[in-house]
């Protein structure tokens, strides 16, 4: 840590020159704050208002970093207004939903005039003064309309600026760079080569046809004021992700986080290998302070939402340069009047929107094992001398199913909590309210997963018209079995004595005589990918329909993979992805049938999130002193 700080302080300029105290700066001086910290605050919020900056550092009170000389990096970014970005934004949101999340999306539509610089907090308003100067030399250069035209490859795809107004974007760069490094004492660099605004960058090859077609959607010419924004981030989490809280999470230990709903997380991910598993340690956005948080409370945000936009100069720009013809009359969409170029994009979105066929995978890890709670010598708390179960906790179960041999089994194939058996039949009540299909059950022979898949058909009232499909090829990773051996199943004869709503007719894809013990990396995932793809072919494509599978949490990436033709994960990280899915975690697929592939797109239900309960016992602390 005292290297990367030491290299960080190396940044930090030594040089005098300054500007006479702002009214802002003055106004927080005669609030008692010290000129520095101050300073701090003003330009880690823009230099805004005095409300603004006497929030943050009131917030930053216990931020052990406050007193450090480190400044904000600071970039300029030409972004784009009006209809053109609205319809960037639609591409944002639509890529996203049928490719996933690529380098892209971590910012907001732009074309980089310099990149991140330093400048001390003292000297910012040098950076406005400047933006505001160039800004007016250039007004009546700078071009009505900006010339894109659409490029692409197997790993980017953008408009690319054509020459003529690159060259007066690369002259307004430099007049900023070489007045702003004299005035604020920083080294500014332009961006010289090509002028770009990144659509997709960083996707996986197979994707590039979908996102060619989304980019053809949008109208270049559309109607655009072109705006030159100063934004500035904290240099010391350039390489973290950025996590948002999805809730409110008060300390139980001096070292962990406080957080808030909405609040947002720096996270580096080198430094979770010897976190608890379900935590990671972060640093708080908004207060500064470091500390442990569960991470089932947060979900990824963009690296461009902690930023902080300084000031903008907009370039006046006809108001409108794309014309309308004779031969394209106005038509009316939804309602509203629009020229006929803006339907056909509105309208190819919308048809891509609804080309894929209805059929989707649901692949569900099963809820809340008794073992994950109550350790592996559960069973041991619940037998009596003469080996009777006997319920030592609300959460277990009220009773055990009966099965041919010793009741000892069930270590290896433990059933569902209580709160198992809650977030499954949750989980299928909230399919039932989305209107959620499923024409086909499969699950994995563990206990919990056929519990897991019979009650989330209950809470679909479905449980009287679908049976389960035990499918023995959906078990998990065998090399993860601490027993070493493929645990003694229940037989479906067993499970349909116990009222288990299973399909006894069916013959599994993948005989559990084939499962075995300690299987490779690689076994484990031809055979996954072998399953996944038998069922699909084994169920109708007709009509919209929805395919559930319950199995583990390493289902959710090995069935899911194959199925959208990515490569399986490194086995080296693959353990670490699956530990963090939680119970009832799910991933969506749904089938493009024209273009014969499948595609991951958001689950039809919101994720279960909930927070521990610890034993209780009365005694202590109630009846004792």
């Amino acid at each position: 840590m005292a290297v990367a700080e030491a290299q960080l302080y190396a940044k930090v300029s030594n040089k005098h020159r300054s500007k006479s105290p702002s009214g802002l700066l003055e106004s927080l001086l005669t609030k008692g704050f010290p000129a520095h910290t101050a300073q701090k605050a003003l330009a880690a919020t823009g230099q805004k208002t005095i409300e603004d900056a006497t929030k943050w550092l009131h917030s930053h009170c216990n931020d052990p970093s406050l007193d450090d000389p480190i400044p904000q990096e600071y970039a300029l970014y030409l972004c784009p207004t009006g209809c053109l970005h609205n319809h960037l934004e639609e591409f944002w949101k639509e890529s996203k939903r049928q490719c996933g999340k690529n380098r892209a999306h971590e910012i907001f539509p732009h074309v980089t005039l310099c990149d991140f610089f330093t400048c001390e907090d003292q000297k910012v308003e040098f950076l406005y003064d400047t933006l505001k100067r160039v800004g007016d030399s250039f007004s009546q250069c700078f071009p009505p309309s900006i010339s894109l035209s659409l490029h692409a490859s197997t790993s980017y795809l953008g408009f690319f600026i054509d020459d003529n107004h690159g060259s007066i974007l690369k002259e307004f760069a430099l007049a900023f760079s070489s007045e702003a490094s004299a005035l604020a004492d920083c080294h500014v660099k332009p961006y010289l080569k090509q002028f770009h605004l990144t659509l997709a960058h960083k996707f996986y090859p197979h994707h590039q046809k979908t996102l060619e077609q989304l980019a053809k959607c949008i109208n270049p010419k559309e109607t655009c004021q072109w705006v030159a924004a100063l934004y500035s981030r904290d240099m010391r989490f350039v390489h973290y992700q950025t996590l948002r809280a999805l809730f409110q999470y008060k300390p139980q230990n001096i070292d962990e986080l406080l957080i808030k709903a909405g609040d947002l997380i720096y996270v580096d991910p080198t430094q979770q290998s010897n976190v608890s598993e379900g935590w990671v340690i972060g640093t708080s956005h908004r207060t500064g302070c470091r500390g442990f948080l569960p991470e089932n409370y947060t979900e990824r945000a963009n690296e461009s939402d902690t930023w902080v936009k300084h000031r903008e100069y907009v370039f006046a720009t006809a108001s409108r340069f794309f014309t309308q013809t004779e031969n394209e009359p106005n038509v009316k969409l939804h309602g509203e009047v629009q020229n006929a170029s803006t339907s056909r994009s509105a309208a190819n979105v919308l048809s891509f929107q609804n080309a894929s066929l209805r059929r989707g995978v649901l692949v569900i890890h099963h809820g809340e094992r008794i073992d994950q709670v109550f350790g592996k010598s559960w069973l041991q708390q619940c037998l009596t001398a003469d080996g009777k179960y006997c319920r030592a906790d609300l959460n277990f179960p009220s009773t055990l199913p009966k099965r041919k041999d010793s009741v000892k089994q069930f270590e290896c194939d433990p059933p569902l909590s209580c709160c198992g058996i809650f977030q499954s039949r949750l989980i299928g009540e909230a399919l039932l309210d989305q209107k959620v299909t499923v024409s086909n059950v499969y699950s994995s022979p563990a206990l919990r997963c056929i519990q897991t898949a019979q009650h989330v058909l209950q809470g679909l009232k479905l449980d009287d018209k679908l049976k389960i499909r035990v499918e023995p090829g959906l078990f998990e990773w065998t090399k993860w079995e601490a027993s070493k051996v493929i645990p003694d199943f229940m037989t479906l004869r067993e499970l349909a004595e116990a009222s288990y709503k299973i399909d006894t007719s069916y013959r599994g894809s993948f005989p559990l005589s084939s499962l075995v013990p300690s299987e490779s990396y690689e076994e484990y995932v031809s055979r996954s990918s072998v399953v996944i793809k038998q069922i699909i072919t084994a169920c109708s494509s007709n009509g919209k329909c929805v395919i559930l599978i319950v199995g583990h949490g390493s289902s959710l990436a090995s069935f899911t993979r194959p199925l959208i033709g990515l490569p399986a994960r490194d086995s080296s990280d693959f353990a670490q992805v699956v530990r963090k899915v939680p119970s009832l975690g799910m991933c969506f697929c749904e089938e493009i049938k024209e273009e014969n592939k499948w595609q991951m797109v958001s689950p039809p239900v919101k994720t279960l999130t909930h927070g521990a309960n610890a034993a209780f016992n009365w005694r202590n602390g109630i009846m004792e002193d």
